[in-house]
């Protein structure tokens, strides 16, 4: 997974048919999604449940892109070793989830994947100050996280004090809320490269109507690279 700063679109499949998953995750990425993000909700950390270790392992084998493994659950450093036996190519924790993140990265780091820290809405940019080093990917949730489908909260300024702080570092700023057409072109002009989108991606679309799948995952890159341009 080498590193670049074009535009991703990372597709949501907690936003998919579940009783369809494999062929999902072979539709978004036909259709052009350049990861696939999958959401981890533990019923603690966040009030929502979602998908463990075993459903990771099992969509591994139909994502031939990159799984970007988004943990919200605590504590995070128990189930570190089992996403990386199921085969997550970036794990991200939140810096909210413990109180020893720092640990919890290299933990991520030494274990094979790419290490990601998530800012909820109400963190500050500068809690990932002393953690750049660290970090391959900052996530920055622009809703308050548990559920899909939820309104975008404005975090630009937030984007750009993490672009600023990084400078030339090799780390992505993901977006992680109210991704779409109208939001895009918002937080790609302030920095961040990785979208993630659910609703937007998968609405109006199915297994046997992926089309549609690829013409949201376009309306959304189109947007966010119009502002690149």
């Amino acid at each position: 997974m080498s590193f670049d700063r074009q535009i991703k679109i990372a597709p949501s499949i907690l936003s998919a048919d579940f009783a369809n998953f494999g062929q999902e995750i072979q539709a978004i990425e036909a259709q052009g999604a350049d990861w696939v993000h999958v959401d981890v909700m533990d019923g603690h950390f966040v009030p929502n449940l979602t998908f463990g270790p075993m459903a990771v392992k099992a969509f591994r084998p139909h994502v031939k892109t990159v799984m970007d493994v988004h943990l919200m659950i605590a504590p995070v450093d128990p189930y570190i070793d089992a996403y990386a036996d199921a085969g997550a190519d970036v794990l991200t924790a939140h810096v909210e989830a413990g109180p020893h993140i720092h640990r919890t990265l290299q933990a991520i780091r030494g274990a094979g994947m790419k290490a990601g820290v998530a800012l909820n809405p109400g963190t500050p940019a500068e809690a990932v100050a002393h953690l750049l080093d660290l970090t391959d990917l900052i996530c920055v949730m622009t809703v308050n996280p548990g559920f899909g489908g939820q309104k975008f909260i404005d975090m630009t300024g937030k984007i750009r004090a993490l672009r600023d702080m990084i400078g030339d570092r090799p780390i992505h700023i993901e977006i992680d809320g109210g991704v779409d057409p109208k939001t895009a072109p918002l937080v790609a002009e302030a920095g961040a490269d990785v979208l993630v989108a659910g609703s937007a991606v998968f609405k109006g679309g199915s297994v046997d109507n992926p089309e549609a799948y690829g013409e949201n995952i376009r309306n959304i890159r189109a947007a966010a690279n119009g502002v690149w341009a």
